[in-house]
């Protein structure tokens, strides 16, 4: 009986003994290891993957350059990989797994509004940063999301205000079935109401879907010189495509974009979308030597046809961004990081941008680009100063973002 008893009390000493080593390991593994590891989740197949594939090879090019320099804080940065399948319950599971499995110390991605709101949950509960690299509608800031895309009124608004600069007078609402489009198109009305200008029809079409004969016809049909399109992925290629077969092209009826760039371009094809506009903050035609570098060293690694965009930009730059916090905070700790992030700026290829510490978004310019025969946007409008993101547009609410820590989440 002695014997079992010291048995059982140096069992007891040794599996103690292997805890505490254990929680010691977990707790310092940061500084253990050689490496940090980040997520990247973006869409590699379904009907996103059209824009979001070049985000995710943005974000690894810049990973591999900061690794090229020396990488970060001493540390390699290891990319995880994981692709949302254009489907939202997916982009919940991989953001879940590359928190917990994984134990990134941020993640870089999303494209669609509906797969951002299906992981802000998964990044405010765990207390995780995403970086998201979009443009969108707007009616959120929350302090474990930085912005690098457009908030309304750095993109949709001034757009809106360039076409009735033009003389525009007729407006129809084109758009994919989901929260951007809706919540964008809802800021337009209330902005098209105000300038006393017609809105004419509004329609919507599923995420995916590719016959788009009877939207065209209710287009042609209601005597719109203005399209706004809020349509996502390739279904734009259907839509331009019907829109070209019904005569329905530049100048007669000016269709302004604000979800197509240079990849999506290429894809629905010159012949049809030329002369038609899109907003964005960077066009890959931009002057400078600072674009220049960054389409020869993008084009050197994916391959020289490869056309350079504003969301692949600024999912480039948001890598950039996050790192310059990290070195500000002297740690990849969450909280520390997000304290040091407000006010960082970086020299990106559309100019110097910086991170608005009240509401997590970007400060950046405004351009609209005309589509050409040879595959770009010729740059027919560019703000003189950079614009800070207004995410809750006073056009349809009150409410305000006041300070960093009590960022509103919905």
């Amino acid at each position: 009986m002695l014997k079992l008893q010291a048995l059982i009390l140096s069992s007891i000493a040794i599996l103690g003994f292997t805890s505490c080593n254990s929680t010691k390991s977990a707790s310092t593994s940061e500084s253990d290891s050689s490496t940090v590891k980040v997520g990247v989740l973006h869409s590699l197949s379904g009907t996103m993957a059209i824009s979001e594939t070049d985000c995710k090879n943005a974000t690894l090019m810049a990973i591999d350059e900061i690794n090229a320099t020396g990488g970060l804080l001493g540390k390699k940065i290891e990319a995880v990989v994981e692709d949302g399948a254009s489907d939202w319950p997916t982009f919940t599971e991989k953001a879940t797994k590359l928190i917990d499995n994984d134990a990134v110390v941020a993640v870089f991605g999303c494209w669609t509004s509906s797969s951002r709101k299906a992981v802000l949950p998964v990044f405010e509960s765990k207390n995780n940063l995403l970086f998201y690299p979009v443009q969108y509608e707007g009616m959120e800031a929350s302090k474990n999301v930085v912005y690098t895309g457009a908030a309304p009124n750095q993109q949709i608004l001034p757009a809106v205000d360039y076409l009735i600069g033009l003389g525009k007078k007729k407006f129809f609402l084109v758009g994919s079935d989901y929260v951007f489009p809706r919540t964008a198109n809802k800021i337009i009305k209330a902005k098209l109401a105000k300038a006393g200008v017609e809105l004419v029809g509004e329609e919507y079409a599923p995420l995916g879907h590719t016959e788009f004969a009877t939207m065209v016809q209710k287009v042609k049909a209601s005597g719109a010189d203005a399209v706004l399109n809020t349509i996502n992925g390739d279904s734009n290629i259907g839509f331009f495509k019907q829109m070209a077969s019904n005569g329905l092209v530049a100048p007669k009826v000016v269709c302004m974009s604000f979800s197509i760039a240079e990849v999506e371009l290429k894809g629905i094809g010159v012949d049809i979308m030329k002369d038609q506009l899109t907003a964005w903050n960077y066009f890959m035609s931009m002057p400078g030597e600072k674009n220049a570098a960054f389409i020869k060293a993008y084009q050197a690694k994916y391959g020289a046809d490869k056309v350079t965009d504003d969301p692949i930009e600024a999912a480039y730059f948001g890598v950039y961004l996050w790192a310059e916090a990290v070195k500000k905070a002297g740690t990849f700790e969450t909280d520390k990081v997000r304290q040091a992030i407000g006010g960082v700026s970086y020299d990106a290829p559309e100019g110097k941008v910086t991170v608005d510490p009240v509401t997590n978004h970007t400060i950046k310019n405004f351009m609209i680009g005309k589509a050409n025969a040879k595959g770009q946007f010729d740059i027919v409008f560019k703000t003189d100063t950079m614009i800070k993101a207004e995410p809750f547009p006073a056009l349809v609410t009150t409410q305000r973002v006041i300070a960093p820590g009590n960022i509103a989440a919905k």
